[in-house]
């Protein structure tokens, strides 16, 4: 007899929370009931997710920017269930899939620069533990070099490369000669270039912790630097890719950059099977895949697998049908432009930054007397609360999610859906007001926002389980 899926979900309704306590992780449960993100979630569509109590919360963290075509997208699952109904083989062993081959060849019609094999992958943090191999084996070299505050995954190899120290803190010592340099400094990277020592240089295009957009040229110049000094050039597109920015690459916004590899994952799955790719050029790729006993010198059980590659082939397609980055580009400049105008209003709004729908919103110390001394309590009490006082009110008073987007910085991050609507906005932006008009009168409702921290007791772990 078949799983009753139905029966299952609605006779275990509600018991989420217990069942991850007693089963799978006790301490991230706990973290969500302290924050106040512990509701139980029956049904979602689009940017939308509907508790067991019929409220509706609009999501602007879209599943850690997993869910750029919304959940639940319609055609994406008719493909699946077509997929399915024809019951066609996945896993052979020795096999070379068909759809895979697909979905390479149009992932590779995306590529400015036409990078010639595509590894498939389950993970971003796979890719990135390919692109390290790739570029170790391609170039004789040790080194690898990565930016302050990168986050490129937290597996071992990934995690080497990460910049914030307490990711790293108990799993050490990683990876040997993994080298931090100042992001967005063409003079640090060529100094450490110039040792001819380095593999590769890592690097997101517009960084996931705080958002951080480098100048102008950057890009282009870094691959440049690179090639000069015999290194490769890697962009991680894992969270910025297959539209996020508005272009299908983030690197697209300056048009003519060339890595050697590229890595993307995320919104490739279509918020329903997880895949990723590392696109490269035949010469890495044929300095991995040398020869017939090499064939697989390099490879994973289900990095292939059929589900994931009709959702990456589904994903693409409902991306360019739906001019889903024409829509992030004008959505994306709305929510900016809305903050803004708020800005004058609002004097702990520092900046605001982002391209398409991936967006950061920068808090800084006001001048008014009152609000400083709001400003100085809140940071006396822990250096990384007050983006609490955002993201906290923004779920409890509002329903919209949202994310703290860093350790050591007073910033909230945006990845929403990238079909989001203008009605979406106006909510998102009327719940931003509401939040920040409260944020600044001192004494007064703002006391109300430090009752919700205190109620939720926030302290540097639960800050980590709303961040990515």
């Amino acid at each position: 007899m078949p799983l009753d899926i139905k029966q299952l979900l609605q006779s275990h309704q509600g018991r989420n929370y217990d069942l991850h306590r007693d089963h799978i992780n006790p301490v991230f449960a706990r973290v969500l009931k302290t924050i106040g993100f512990d509701h139980v979630y029956g049904k979602a569509q689009g940017p939308y997710l509907w508790d067991n109590r019929g409220n509706k919360y609009l999501d602007f963290m879209g599943g850690w920017a997993v869910l750029s075509m919304g959940r639940n997208h319609p055609a994406i699952k008719q493909a699946l269930i077509d997929f399915l109904n024809e019951d066609y083989p996945s896993i052979v062993a020795f096999d070379a899939p068909l759809l895979s081959g697909l979905l390479a060849a149009e992932l590779k019609k995306k590529t400015a620069n036409r990078l010639d094999y595509v590894f498939f992958t389950n993970s971003g943090t796979e890719g990135i533990e390919a692109a390290i191999k790739f570029a170790k084996c391609s170039t004789g070299r040790p080194a690898i070099l990565f930016a302050e505050k990168a986050f490129h995954g937290l597996s071992s190899g990934s995690l080497s490369l990460n910049g914030e120290a307490s990711f790293r803190k108990g799993f050490e010592p990683l990876l040997p000669e993994c080298r931090m340099i100042p992001f967005n400094d063409l003079a640090a990277l060529e100094q450490a270039l110039s040792k001819r020592d380095v593999a590769a240089f890592i690097v997101e295009p517009i960084q996931g912790k705080g958002v951080n957009i480098p100048s102008p040229g950057y890009l282009r110049e870094a691959a440049a630097l690179c090639r000069r000094h015999g290194s490769l050039f890697v962009v991680d597109e894992v969270q910025t890719g297959v539209g996020r920015t508005g272009k299908f690459l983030a690197i697209d916004h300056e048009g003519d950059v060339d890595p050697d590899i590229i890595v993307v994952s995320k919104a490739l799955s279509g918020g329903y099977v997880p895949v990723g790719a590392v696109l490269t050029r035949r010469k890495v790729w044929e300095s991995v895949f040398s020869s017939m006993d090499r064939a697989i010198v390099h490879s994973s059980t289900f990095h292939q697998g059929s589900l994931a590659m009709v959702t990456g082939l589904a994903s693409l397609k409902a991306l360019e049908e739906e001019n889903m980055m024409e829509n992030a580009n004008r959505m994306g400049k709305l929510i900016i432009d809305g903050i803004n105008a708020m800005k004058p209003r609002f004097e702990l709004i520092s900046d605001v930054r982002g391209r398409g729908l991936m967006i950061g919103i920068e808090f800084g110390r006001p001048k008014s007397l009152s609000l400083r001394t709001a400003w100085s309590l809140i940071h006396k009490m822990n250096a990384d609360l007050f983006p609490q006082a955002v993201v906290i009110p923004l779920m409890d008073d509002h329903r919209v999610i949202t994310q703290v987007a860093g350790h050591h910085i007073d910033v909230v991050k945006l990845t929403p859906p990238l079909n989001i609507t203008q009605e979406d906005v106006r909510w998102f932006l009327t719940a931003f007001e509401d939040v920040m008009r409260k944020l600044h009168q001192f004494p007064g409702p703002i006391w109300e926002v430090m009752k919700k921290l205190g109620k939720h007791a926030v302290t540097k772990r639960p800050r980590e389980a709303v961040e990515a």
